[in-house]
């Protein structure tokens, strides 16, 4: 049964200042176009948001489907915290996205693959990327960049992806975005520049997709695998060999070895 969610313009509640959402029809990448504003001065605390994106991309600078009736959306931030606690907005923008999901379709929330998938019946619903610059009064601007799949999701993709449509969840991106706006700067209070991590980790612990269960982690040097025993307190995949050794591994693409399994994490 689909079930269906209309109305928008609802109240967005958010912690601290305002975040203002710019909208548009059309748009080459709304990562780069908040690092556009955050270039000509823009103090933050904005959305982008596009019907369609014609240069989306994925991490490793791959494309992505872009078709309309998803949401295609880039939250900039602007010196969000201390250097070494940036690579943490993964964690917190990912935990924003399930719980958005959660709470607009009144469902129990999606799995994480790490760092920041989203996953859904065993397959790909969202993912994430954060891109960054320095703007000329030298400060750090993040784009935080979220794709969620709302009515279409890529065919034939390594890891497979499904939409809310396809999970009988009929949900209009623009009632979505009003949840996502909310539940992201929920998050960042909590995360509080790096102070809440702790709290943030557990959470992403609790959606874990697979942890303790064998994975193949695709790296810049090759591959490796084994049990994914855990996240450390810095946020790296800690994977257990079959040596008895173990890896800390900070970035990467992680597969599972029966990548069709159903499961709803």
């Amino acid at each position: 049964m689909i079930e269906t969610r209309l109305g928008r313009g609802r109240p967005v509640p958010a912690e601290g200042a305002p975040w203002r959402v710019l909208r548009k029809i059309a748009t080459a990448s709304t990562n780069v176009d908040v690092l556009d504003l955050a270039r000509a001065g823009d103090p933050g605390r904005v959305w982008v948001v596009s019907e369609r994106q014609d240069g989306g991309r994925a991490r490793r600078g791959r494309s992505w489907t872009s078709e309309p009736g998803n949401l295609y959306a880039s939250a900039l931030l602007i010196d969000p915290c201390a250097p070494f606690h940036l690579p943490e907005l993964p964690f917190v923008s990912v935990l924003a996205a399930a719980d958005a999901v959660a709470r607009a379709s009144g469902r129990r929330a999606p799995g994480i693959k790490w760092p920041n998938d989203l996953m859904l019946s065993g397959r790909k619903l969202a993912g994430i990327l954060l891109e960054t610059t320095r703007t000329e009064a030298g400060r750090t601007a993040v784009a935080v960049g979220i794709g969620i799949n709302c009515r279409h999701y890529p065919f034939g993709t390594e890891t497979p992806a499904t939409s809310l449509l396809a999970e009988g969840i009929d949900m209009p991106p623009e009632l979505l975005l009003d949840d996502l706006v909310a539940a992201f700067a929920a998050r960042l209070a909590e995360w509080d520049e790096g102070r809440g991590f702790a709290a943030i980790r557990a959470a992403w612990l609790e959606r874990a997709v697979r942890l303790g269960e064998p994975i193949r982690v695709r790296l810049v040097d090759g591959e490796d695998e084994g049990l994914f025993e855990a996240i450390d307190e810095a946020g790296h995949l800690i994977l257990a060999r079959a040596d008895g050794s173990r890896r800390k591994i900070s970035a990467g693409d992680v597969f599972f070895p029966d990548s069709g399994r159903t499961s709803e994490e």
